[in-house]
């Protein structure tokens, strides 16, 4: 690998998308207002579905059951089950055994549940849940910055190597030194930097005004954000591998990122979802970048606890940029 090649390469690209005012503005403003957004909109928590958590087994006395429009999810241990409440991945939770349940004081559907169950005649003690609690917009800022490097990911890399075939831009560049390994490389660090400057900007300025919670290390989110980035630049890498055409890249790039964005666990919790959906979830990048974050932010965890999560997507990264390499043409 020639390192002034590689610089050289590096640095046009950068110069490309920093002179595209439009495109630099779009990627910061877009994931700003999302989050703004959502944490105005979601101030009282306004879901749509109801998640209850159930452990012991149901006696005929308890109406509440018996309520339709509700979903009853068993449950075996209430210490991993508690803090699914916190974090607004379960609106209630029932331990009929002991006669007594939990919801969250700062959810809006905690509390139609709670009148439910007062309404149905079941005596049950309320409890608690420990430490403070979680708002919705907490649990879902990791999701949203997840889900923005990933268009950014997947749009800033294929769509753009696509648009450099088709108008013989690359065809070009085949007629230079320049390696095939040269250019992709210079391609991922490019917008792995810039991703990683917008990101932590959009995540700096609206913490400001929204205060999320962050429990964990700062650089062990760094590290997270750019192992996530890695593996979707190297799976857009993928799609731009041969396509010359930009409207049929564009349709694989959305089916690969509408997928990701619905069943990632971006907008809701996969919680009581059919296990096979559960199971296409850990198949993808974003799942992997959104859990880690989540649990580097409100539950503070370390390299330790997020250690699966790393590796997958360290694998994930060396599998897709070896398939994107190995498959690349200039024309």
């Amino acid at each position: 690998m020639n390192t002034r090649r590689f610089v050289a390469t590096l640095a046009a690209r950068n110069r490309e998308f920093l002179r595209d005012r439009m495109a630099l503005s779009w990627n910061i403003l877009l994931p700003v207002l999302i989050v703004m957004g959502f944490a105005f909109a979601f101030t009282s928590d306004n879901q749509e579905l109801f998640k209850v958590g159930v452990k012991g087994k149901p006696p005929e006395e308890i109406g509440f059951l018996t309520i339709q429009h509700i979903k009853f999810i068993p449950v075996g241990d209430l210490e991993s089950s508690i803090p699914k409440v916190e974090r607004h991945q379960l609106d209630m939770l029932l331990d009929l055994e002991l006669r007594r349940y939990w919801i969250n004081r700062t959810s809006a559907k905690g509390y139609i549940l709670e009148q439910l169950l007062t309404a149905s005649g079941s005596a049950l003690n309320k409890q608690t849940v420990s430490g403070k609690e979680i708002r919705y917009v907490d649990w879902l800022i990791p999701g949203v910055l997840g889900m923005n490097v990933m268009f950014s990911s997947l749009f800033g890399v294929g769509y753009v190597i696509v648009r450099y075939r088709k108008n013989g831009v690359l065809k070009r560049l085949k007629a230079t030194p320049l390696t095939p390994f040269e250019f992709l490389s210079a391609q991922v660090v490019s917008r792995l930097w810039l991703i990683i400057m917008v990101t932590s900007l959009v995540y700096a300025g609206t913490d400001i005004f929204v205060g999320f919670r962050m429990h964990g290390s700062y650089l062990t989110l760094l590290l997270v954000l750019a192992l996530g980035t890695l593996s979707m630049i190297s799976l857009g890498l993928i799609v731009a591998a041969r396509m010359a055409n930009e409207e049929a890249a564009n349709g694989l790039l959305n089916m690969l990122s509408w997928p990701m964005m619905l069943l990632s666990g971006v907008w809701f919790s996969l919680e009581g979802s059919p296990p096979v959906v559960q199971q296409l979830a850990l198949l993808l990048p974003l799942t992997h970048l959104t859990d880690a974050a989540r649990k580097v932010m409100i539950d503070g965890a370390g390299l330790w606890e997020i250690r699966w999560h790393l590796a997958v997507l360290t694998v994930m990264t060396a599998l897709f940029m070896a398939i994107g390499a190995r498959t690349f043409r200039w024309e």
